[in-house]
């Protein structure tokens, strides 16, 4: 970059700030609905302003805004990535809102990269560190996708162990170069994005991982990170990495989602081997009635109550709104277009927990019956199933 181009560069970047700034608060006003109406645009009618809106809508949190919209704005072809461990059933986190995420970023002209992290997978000793395990349940995940309403127009699904292995000169050469520029103590803070903790007895294998998924994200020349906010750490030390690269490289944007919690008291993330802590997305009828009924849902209490986390990140995205079905003695049908109007109900104890969670069950039913249809069906995808419910889950 000439010095006349790099002045002119700074020059215009508290406007982007500025823009991006305005553009975020504007999001932040934004319904589920209005955001669906973008949805329903035809790619070549959505404005910088909308793309940005559609895009931000999928993260809790963006580094860095201004350069979302830049990117938007000059970058014709961009990619987003998110690596996933196949580690066992797929819970309705990871299914769902997944989908909604990849729908709009795709909505909006970007191309989603999903690393089947076959060999993370094993690194982290998952299905037991058995490979062929691992592939199926890589399998497996990607059938639920197709069945739940993803649009695959834009999307790759890579595996990661061939995928390395047709470069592994490149891929193993990032890795090294990583793993050189950071101390051990930087690496060890990274380790919760296995589900791990720095003070855990880890192998070998554990404390390189972190240093393998940062280079994922040059390896497969990615523009955006679009994981869990349980991934930041990494993502972070991606960007970091840049800084220290002669010639620099161009720091991925971070659009991380919220992390649904588990369905029981205290529990913060999902998890995959405690069956009570989430819906599955092969989960039976009678299945999510029982979970639901299970769940934790105290009266007029909003913050940390699972049940109103399911209607906010996935039903009400997804059917647009929530339709409380009661008797007449009890304040009658009620339809919810809008979170803020349901937590109000709920605060003031003009919707009971004994309403809520049946309305709840039959949305996630409405939403869950493709996936189920698919797996009944269709013989290679039942066969997968059966294979994947075979396994045991290692933690």
């Amino acid at each position: 970059m000439t010095e006349a181009a790099a002045a002119a560069e700074a020059q215009e970047q508290p406007q982007q700030q500025a823009a991006a700034e305005a553009a975020a608060e504007a999001v932040a006003q934004l319904s589920i609905r209005e955001i669906n109406e973008l949805l329903k645009k035809p790619e070549a009618e959505l404005t910088l302003d909308e793309k940005f809106a559609l895009c931000r809508s999928v993260g809790e949190e963006c580094i860095q805004e201004a350069e979302l919209r830049r990117m938007l704005e000059k970058k014709p072809h961009i990619v987003a990535y998110d690596g996933f461990e196949p580690s066992g059933r797929m819970h309705i986190a990871q299914g769902v809102l997944k989908a909604l995420n990849v729908n709009k970023l795709t909505k909006c002209g970007v191309t989603f990269k999903f690393w089947v992290a076959d060999w993370f997978a094993q690194l982290n000793n998952k299905m037991g560190g058995d490979l062929k395990k691992i592939q199926v349940v890589g399998r497996y995940l990607v059938e639920i996708w197709k069945a739940v309403g993803m649009n695959m127009e834009r999307v790759e699904f890579l595996s990661a162990s061939e995928e390395i292995n047709k470069r592994p000169d490149e891929y193993w050469t990032l890795v090294m170069d990583i793993a050189r520029k950071n101390n051990l103590k930087r690496i060890l803070r990274c380790t919760q994005i296995m589900g791990r903790s720095e003070n855990d007895d880890l192998s070998a294998s554990q404390v390189f991982y972190p240093c393998m998924q940062a280079a994922d994200i040059f390896f497969l020349k990615a523009d955006i990170c679009q994981l869990g906010l349980d991934q930041r750490k990494v993502n972070m030390l991606a960007r970091e990495y840049c800084d220290d690269c002669k010639p620099k490289r161009l720091k991925p944007v971070i659009l991380s989602h919220a992390m649904m919690p588990g369905l029981l008291e205290g529990q913060e993330k999902m998890s995959k081997s405690d069956p009570n802590s989430a819906i599955f997305m092969e989960d039976s009828e009678q299945e999510v009635k029982t979970k639901i009924k299970k769940a934790f849902c105290p009266p007029q209490q909003v913050a940390g109550n699972p049940c109103l986390s399911y209607v906010q990140h996935i039903v009400l995205p997804w059917c647009e709104k929530f339709g409380v079905e009661r008797a007449e003695a009890n304040g009658g049908n009620k339809t919810y277009l809008t979170f803020e109007e349901l937590t109000a109900d709920y605060e003031s104890g003009a919707l009971h927990p004994a309403d809520l969670k049946p309305a709840l069950a039959k949305h996630l039913n409405t939403i869950l019956q493709p996936v189920r249809d698919h797996f009944e069906n269709n013989a290679e995808a039942k066969a997968l199933l059966k294979q994947v419910k075979s396994f045991k889950v290692t933690k």
